[in-house]
């Protein structure tokens, strides 16, 4: 089935970003197998249901000089007057929205830099939508939407701005009919899942090699793997570092906020104790209400005075 491509109303196709061969940043995965258009098509048909069959359908506008952005994870497109941004995550955020909303407001500027926005004709813009491909460690729903309004400081019944986000769990095992609607997405997942069972019990560039080899052998990613070897097997190690980097911040960081919670709660327990000392109570019921002994009490009066 073949369709032709809508013109998304005064936008013209001319004023799309087009990405070019050279890049000056340094794709991941995700990116590489889907800026394929043909790739991509079939990932798009496997979202929405849909059996296009020709990749010129499909306008890449990926932004290259997202500076949010230190390895490209993400590729925008826009087909029958919608624009997707589609984004691969191992890191869980709840901040993914925002994100969203600085990309896509860069986009539409880039695709309306012609328009006279102070004129008396309405300027048509393709309509957006947000896709987040997660195979993290953290275990979430198939699949979930998350909302720009959860950031917000106020609550409110209705909001003059929105922007949702659409989060698809791609691990093994999880969204099955898209994964089996997509085999390069499936086969994707299964990669990734192996590279890290593998760098488990073994080296990191022995586990990538294994991974890449089982796959390419298997029919897994085959012809990308064959193609892209080098490359696949750098950026693969890249990323596996920097999920574990992540993670490791994640981890330091709530280790410090549970020990300076810790740190305030001994703070405050220690001068209501003063305080009751000051005003006279027994040191025996003290002791009973705040489980410290009678010389721990004796002791930390001390240590103030």
């Amino acid at each position: 089935m073949q369709e032709t491509q809508q013109n998304p109303g005064n936008v013209s196709a001319s004023t799309a970003i087009t990405p070019t061969v050279n890049r000056t940043y340094k794709s991941r995965i995700f990116e590489m197998i889907f800026s394929d258009k043909k790739e991509l098509l079939q990932l798009y048909n496997a979202m929405n249901g849909t059996n296009y069959d020709n990749p010129e359908l499909l306008e890449i506008n990926t932004l290259e000089n997202a500076i949010y952005m230190s390895m490209h994870n993400d590729i925008s497109f826009v087909i029958a007057s919608q624009l997707y941004l589609y984004e691969h995550q191992s890191t869980y955020s709840p901040n993914l929205p925002l994100r969203c909303l600085l990309y896509i407001s860069d986009l539409y500027s880039a695709l309306t830099m012609d328009a006279n926005f102070y004129g008396t004709k309405l300027i048509k813009i393709p309509t957006p939508e947000f896709v987040v491909f997660y195979n993290g460690t953290d275990e979430i729903a198939d699949r979930q939407t998350i909302k720009l309004s959860d950031a917000f400081m106020i609550e409110k019944e209705d909001y003059s701005l929105e922007l949702t986000a659409t989060v698809l769990n791609i691990n093994p095992g999880h969204s099955s009919a898209v994964l089996d609607a997509c085999k390069t997405l499936k086969d994707y997942s299964e990669y990734s899942a192996r590279v890290r069972r593998y760098a488990k019990t073994m080296d990191l560039e022995a586990a990538v090699e294994l991974a890449i080899t089982e796959c390419i052998r298997e029919d897994i990613l085959a012809e990308f793997l064959r193609k892209n070897r080098a490359e696949a097997k750098s950026v693969s190690i890249y990323e596996y570092n920097e999920e574990k980097h992540m993670k490791f911040v994640r981890e330091e960081g709530r280790e410090e906020g549970l020990a300076a919670g810790r740190k305030e709660g001994f703070a405050a327990r220690d001068e209501l104790i003063l305080r009751m000392k000051q005003s006279g109570l027994p040191l025996e019921e003290i002791s009973k209400i705040s489980g410290m002994s009678v010389e721990e009490i004796n002791a930390l009066s001390a240590d103030t005075n």
